[in-house]
């Protein structure tokens, strides 16, 4: 099994070599390293972009906005995720945003993660019908569960979650009153039978 540290080596190494920067390169090497740590084929849709950019031209999407739309061409998936990760603190202003026809949007995935610890809000990822929930770059829970390769999402959306307990206040206040049950009066009679507590000093 190849250890993560050789993922993000190789998988930098790979993009830099199709002719993108070192900076967006070391991105690249991060988020398949993270697909791969968790469960998603970031390797397998990197090779197949990577051959696919040999033979076709890619949108490069700069200034995020609300609805991202292209008519020429599909937008890059390396290009566009590290525009919004560099954009995200500012965009999650807008609530919820959309693209359409990104190129490989497995490999968009990892850059929204990541966005979702550095603004420190869950965020909800639609790649056409699979739903990702991603959790402060920690966990990512998904309907998708195929190792396949996605060449292009028609539809891709965004939403910025509001922090918030899964449960009420009134939920929290009955724990609460459970809690208390581990509480113990102190008793004089405690003290004196506690360790240390001897009014004599034997040593």
């Amino acid at each position: 099994m190849k250890s993560f540290s050789e993922i993000d080596t190789t998988s930098k190494r790979a993009a830099r070599a199709a002719g993108y920067s070192w900076g967006i390169s070391e991105e690249v090497g991060k988020n398949i390293k993270l697909l791969e740590f968790f469960g998603l084929p970031g390797i397998k849709n990197l090779i197949y972009f990577l051959k696919k950019k040999k033979l076709e031209k890619f949108e490069n999407l700069s200034l995020i906005t609300a609805d991202n739309k292209t008519t020429k061409t599909k937008f890059c998936p390396l290009i566009s995720g590290t525009s919004f990760l560099d954009q995200a603190k500012s965009l999650e202003n807008l609530k919820e945003i959309k693209f359409n026809n990104i190129a490989f949007p497995i490999l968009f995935l990892p850059f929204v993660s990541r966005a979702s610890e550095l603004i420190g809000k869950r965020l909800f990822l639609k790649i056409d019908k699979s739903e990702y929930l991603l959790n402060f770059n920690k966990k990512i829970y998904s309907n998708f569960l195929t190792n396949d390769v996605i060449e292009f999402a028609d539809n891709v959306l965004i939403k910025f979650l509001n922090n918030s307990d899964s449960f009420t206040e009134n939920e929290w206040k009955e724990l609460y009153k459970l809690s208390e049950d581990t509480f113990v009066e102190e008793r004089e009679s405690l003290k004196k039978d506690s360790a240390g507590a001897g009014l004599t000093d034997n040593d």
